[in-house]
């Protein structure tokens, strides 16, 4: 016979409406009352009935995860993060692949918004931002992390690209490097473009003229850093300091220079940012 909430009600010593109101986390129940009833739920294995739940409260308890590559060890360090942090607070997460593409992400927005999601999280895959404007209209939260998009306006998680990448390039000028190489991502992305201001600011304060043909750009992934590098080492005069925006390109560009080291005309040295 399954348990009920009267039984757990029993259990703990308290009102059937007392137990509804911990399982749909009422800020009136104390944290004591809320700890017993939960050891009670969990000792009867009481089953708690989600959909019966959301149309009470109007809440799913979900929230909706975007990111543009599942495969990606930082985005899934952040789904991660996310995950640990909402299950603490009674949450659980869907977690959405976009496959780097803007339809992709308009379908799982749609699809999250279906499946009735308190709020989403999106790292978004280009800078295009019109078809975010669903979620306004749905009066459903949304936070933005890494990248920003245009004709949105929300909550957003970032990192300081300009000045982070600005006091790299900074710091190696102070050693003495003055023909400093940059291999970026896409500039679409505020990420790509943010890095690359930073680089064009401290070149710029320090009276370093910009030299386009050391200057490359690519995609954020292995293979991109790996060709980048091979076409920065193959010019006349190839860059013995080169800076790399993100931590998979210089994968790929320390890949290229292990296994032509040997035709390298001096040895590089690289610098990379985290993300």
């Amino acid at each position: 016979m399954a348990v009920t909430v009267k039984d757990v009600a029993k259990l703990a010593g308290v009102s059937a409406a007392t137990v509804s109101r911990v399982i749909n986390d009422d800020p009136r129940i104390s944290e004591e009352t809320k700890k017993r009833v939960m050891e009670c739920i969990e000792q009867l294995n009481y089953k708690i009935n989600n959909i019966a739940r959301s149309l009470k409260t109007n809440k799913t308890y979900t929230i909706g995860f975007i990111c543009p590559e599942i495969p990606n060890e930082f985005f899934m360090t952040i789904a991660k993060g996310i995950e640990d942090w909402l299950r603490k607070h009674g949450y659980n997460v869907i977690i959405c692949n976009s496959n780097e593409s803007i339809k992709g992400e308009e379908e799982r927005i749609k699809l999250l918004c279906e499946k009735c999601v308190d709020g989403m999280i999106v790292i978004p895959v280009s800078n295009q931002g019109k078809h975010f404007n669903r979620l306004k209209e749905l009066d459903i939260p949304v936070v933005l992390v890494d990248r920003l998009v245009e004709n949105f306006t929300t909550d957003a998680v970032l990192i300081d690209n300009i000045n982070g990448c600005y006091s790299a390039i900074e710091y190696l000028i102070n050693h003495g490097k003055k023909r400093i190489g940059f291999i970026g991502g896409d500039l679409r992305l505020t990420s790509g473009s943010e890095r690359y201001e930073g680089y064009k600011r401290a070149l710029k304060d320090y009276c370093i003229p910009l030299e386009e043909k050391i200057i490359k750009f690519g995609d954020f992934h292995i293979q991109s850093g790996y060709e980048l590098m091979k076409e920065l080492m193959e010019i006349d005069d190839p860059p013995q300091n080169v800076f790399i925006a993100n931590y998979f390109m210089h994968i790929g560009a320390t890949k290229y220079l292990i296994e032509n080291k040997e035709k390298l005309k001096y040895p590089v040295s690289i610098t990379i940012t985290a993300g």
